[in-house]
């Protein structure tokens, strides 16, 4: 197994991108302290992960709080005495999709997306440190790397988290693998809810060459890749996950 030995905790664990990266960590051998915002979305998860034997721990941690992350990082390392990896996927989308978002709104998705991403990761980084091999995943987006139609603040937020990636690889090599994950569209519940617009959705789908979206799974292989061993030559990385859509 992939992660045999590893010592995760995974922001965002509750839903979509998150609960597919915790439970795909558990099944190759990670135990996995699973955070979300809602403590009972943790729970579920963790849950499912020790239904097939696996070892999780449920901690509810708003990412905008710099004490609540560190909290989280303390209570995983009390349970599991050491942390090897974090995946920092929770994030909000956009309420608005005009061109001039509010202030308000534009902070609060700068805040989860930009900042919550630094908080836990600044929380980690002692822990993951110490073990000389530790890694980070972000998860930003393919509108942190090209425009499109959707929130200036998602995107701005996005492409804060590549080039936060970019930075923290360098300033904390040789002791912490940092990379990101730029998915396409991914049929989420964040996501559900633009989907169901019939043409939003093919619209999206013409974008993605490979003719389909998206799933959380997809994203899970990519970052369980990142989270790995066999990544150990990897850092600074934005990977698109994306069906093609930033080839065009």
């Amino acid at each position: 197994m992939r992660m045999t030995d590893k010592i995760a905790l995974v922001t965002g664990a509750g839903s979509g991108i998150g609960r597919a990266t915790a439970l795909r960590f558990a099944i190759e051998g990670a135990s996995v302290a699973c955070v979300d915002v809602i403590l009972e979305r943790a729970r579920d998860t963790a849950q499912g992960i020790e239904k097939n034997g696996g070892q999780a721990l449920a901690i509810e941690a708003d990412v905008t709080d710099d004490v609540a992350c560190a909290s989280a990082v303390v209570a995983a390392l009390t349970r599991f005495e050491k942390l090897t990896t974090l995946v920092n996927s929770a994030g909000v989308r956009a309420e608005r999709h005009d061109h001039t978002p509010p202030p308000p709104e534009w902070q609060r998705v700068v805040d989860a997306n930009l900042t919550g991403t630094y908080l836990m990761s600044r929380a980690a980084m002692p822990a993951l440190a110490a073990t000389g091999q530790g890694t980070i995943t972000n998860l930003a987006s393919i509108y942190g790397l090209v425009g499109g139609s959707l929130s200036p603040a998602y995107a701005a937020s996005k492409g804060g988290v590549v080039n936060l990636t970019r930075q923290m690889a360098l300033t904390w090599a040789p002791a912490v693998r940092v990379n990101c994950v730029c998915p396409g569209v991914i049929e989420t519940p964040m996501t559900a809810e633009l989907l169901q617009d019939p043409k939003w959705r093919e619209a999206a789908l013409g974008r993605h060459p490979l003719r389909r979206l998206g799933h959380p799974e997809d994203i899970a292989a990519a970052i369980l890749y990142l989270s790995s061993d066999e990544a150990s030559f990897v850092t600074g990385v934005a990977l698109p996950v994306d069906g093609g859509y930033t080839a065009a």
